[in-house]
């Protein structure tokens, strides 16, 4: 009886997995298997909200391949050593696994693959899993990455995405693979009260609901903050309970501009896992430096962290954070400004507050997404700045995002509540909130100073 291992990484899912599919395809017997990996616990990588919501994935893994006759093999430790372990139990002479594009990642597959081969067995890795396009797919004429967005978009756009796979019908796994058991959610300490659920059910419940209006108007949409029109599909993207092979192909049957803008949104996540997998160093250094001398401001690092700045719609992305774990992304875009360059700190201590909380963080896109805002990345406009004020009278012009997560403003009406602090009677209705935490007009100065831009 031959048996293959199928190691799920950021795939957690049955349908469209062509790690599944090729370990059941090659073996009669199949070992669906998820390891706890020690290095990633280690990193401090596996914050509360991720560790919450990676639960939920596994046990409606667990369930699906239960569906179908199999189960998952839960093991926790070193993940070479655990998968090496269970093939000489198993007998599996086989080893699948997608491919990923961290330095960690390829740290870890190079591992495996040593100890793999050391020991008789082989390695198949698997491309365009965890994204539509593998990484290096479509590159220019004279350089190993794009380091554009739009000339990338067009390649990618034109070329064809493989075709989704459907779940199998069955999947047999041999006797003799024993498993820890699966993790709980309740066991999890200082998950974000209001923390969506996971798992592949729950990621293809949420995308079918929201496909029929919700892409129509996502062009017109997407960054109405008070409107939350967002797909929140971004977690289950990280977690790979969706697959964006999937997503592409349905929005496009769908049609429209709504569905074109979405498409070009899943295009931005290839677009920085191309890009750091090209340059590795990226997930810490700048991509393109301009020598900033970053500020050291931790009392204003901290208002930020506690969206206590003075500025409201920052404040309100901010606390979403903290409560939901998830942030909309012209929040994020937002916030990320402010700290990068109003406030002139260090990126990377906002990328690093973003990895605590966020359920989606991931080092290709909160990186370098972060890298994009903070100018040192492959924003074309480094040195742009977002106004706070503008972009909230832009995007929340009643105040109704603000006031949903900044409470006390609660009782301010209208597009009023974006007013520079303090508002005109404020103190005397006793409303505790604080001052800036720097001026715009000053943030600015110093910031394009800096970069010799002034």
């Amino acid at each position: 009886m031959t048996v293959s291992i199928a190691l799920f990484t950021a795939d957690l899912r049955i349908h469209d997995n062509p790690v599944l599919r090729a370990a059941l395809d090659g073996a009669e017997q199949t070992v669906p298997l998820f390891v706890l990996d020690d290095a990633v616990r280690r990193t401090g990588f596996a914050a509360p909200n991720r560790r919450a919501f990676l639960a939920d994935c596994l046990a409606a893994l667990d369930a699906g391949l239960r569906e179908r006759g199999g189960r998952l093999v839960l093991r926790s430790g070193e993940v070479a050593a655990e998968v090496c372990r269970l093939a000489r139990e198993t007998g599996a002479r086989d080893v699948h696994v997608a491919a990923d594009v961290s330095g960690f990642a390829h740290r870890r597959e190079d591992r495996l693959r040593a100890e793999l081969e050391s020991d008789g067995r082989r390695l198949h890795v698997h491309d365009a899993v965890t994204t539509v396009l593998a990484p290096g797919e479509v590159t220019p004429s004279d350089r190993d990455h794009f380091a554009v967005f739009t000339p990338y978009f067009r390649r990618w756009e034109s070329a064809p995405p493989r075709k989704p796979l459907g779940a199998p019908r069955r999947v047999p796994v041999p006797d003799g693979a024993g498993s820890d058991g699966l993790p709980a959610r309740s066991a999890v300490s200082g998950v974000s009260p209001g923390l969506a659920h996971g798992g592949e059910e729950e990621g293809r419940r949420r995308f079918t609901a929201w496909l029929p209006a919700g892409i129509d108007a996502y062009e017109d949409r997407h960054d109405d903050l008070a409107g939350d029109a967002t797909s929140r599909l971004s977690p289950h993207l990280h977690f790979g309970t969706l697959s964006p092979t999937e997503l592409v192909h349905r929005a496009r049957e769908r049609g429209g501009t709504g569905a074109e803008a979405f498409v070009r949104q899943v295009c931005w996540r290839d677009f920085h896992h191309q890009v750091l997998a090209a340059r590795p160093h990226a997930a810490h250094d700048d991509y393109r430096t301009h020598h900033d001398r970053w500020r050291k401001d931790e009392k204003a690092a901290e208002a930020w962290r506690e969206g206590r700045t003075g500025y409201p719609i920052v404040d309100a992305a901010m606390r979403q954070l903290a409560h939901e774990g998830w942030m909309h992304n012209r929040g994020r875009l937002l916030a990320a400004s402010f700290l990068a360059k109003t406030l002139y700190l260090d990126w990377r201590i906002g990328a690093r507050h973003f990895l605590d909380l966020l359920v989606d963080g991931d080092m290709a896109n909160n990186q370098l997404n972060w890298q994009w805002v903070a100018g040192t990345g492959t924003d074309t406009r480094p040195n742009r700045v977002l106004n706070p004020l503008t972009q909230a009278k832009r995007f929340d012009p009643e105040g109704d995002y603000v006031r949903r997560w900044v409470p006390e403003l609660a009782g301010v009406a209208g597009g009023a509540v974006h007013t520079p602090w303090k508002l005109a009677g404020l103190e005397r209705a006793g409303v505790d909130y604080p001052d800036p935490v720097a001026d715009l007009g000053d943030g600015l100065d110093r910031f394009l100073r800096a970069r010799g831009a002034r």
